[in-house]
């Protein structure tokens, strides 16, 4: 099994840069796993606590179930993946059943600053994009997909996406293999990747 990590800011096109990649792969032979899934339940928390989680911060990542998972699936075991809600701030109750592919795709804001999780990915790609651009497209998103008012989005931008930006997932570039400049000419590193995969599962 080859393991993509597919690292970036919030909004820096990630899920773009997945879609291109899985465009021109068959569906049965590649997988996509959510660091957004894993955040930690916090059943324990009133929502009005969960609201206050600094979400963008390692912490708030379950990164042993997810490098639990991961290693299940080279083993070629069936995963529950868990299902996470942005509008309660927590997990349901429900899983989504994950079967081993050729390649799985992890992407997520923080997967290249865990070392343990780093070691499981054969091939690590950080999504780069200008901060303006990727402000826009978050606000466009929580308020749109997340049911979140424009004054909660810049509050939040400020106060912990900003800063967690800059502490913890730039400076995770360092450990990426490609990275990918989130704009019209991205099409090379994206050729890159789709040729490193194919390469495996031919």
């Amino acid at each position: 099994m080859l393991i993509i990590g597919i690292a970036g800011g919030t909004g820096s096109g990630k899920t773009t840069v997945v879609h291109q990649i899985m465009n021109e792969l068959p569906d049965t032979e590649v997988g996509v796993i959510s660091q957004d899934s894993y955040y930690k339940e916090t059943h324990n928390l009133s929502f009005d606590e969960r609201a206050l989680i600094n979400f963008d911060h390692p912490r708030a990542i379950d990164f042993d179930l997810l490098v639990k998972h991961l290693k299940e699936l080279k083993e070629g075991k069936t995963i529950d993946q868990p299902v996470y809600s942005f509008i309660k701030h927590n997990r349901t109750d429900d899983t989504v059943s994950t079967h081993p592919r050729k390649v799985m795709i992890v992407e997520g804001i923080l997967i290249l600053t865990n070392p343990e999780l780093r070691d499981l990915f054969d091939v690590k790609v950080y999504v780069h994009a200008d901060s303006d651009e990727r402000l826009i497209r978050r606000l466009k998103r929580d308020i749109s997909e997340r049911g979140r008012d424009i004054d909660e989005v810049i509050t939040r931008y400020q106060n912990t996406l900003k800063p967690m930006h800059e502490q913890f997932i730039e400076p995770s570039k360092a450990f990426a293999d490609i990275i990918i400049p989130n704009d019209k000419y991205n099409t090379v590193a994206i050729d890159v990747v789709r040729a490193v995969i194919n390469q495996r599962i031919s």
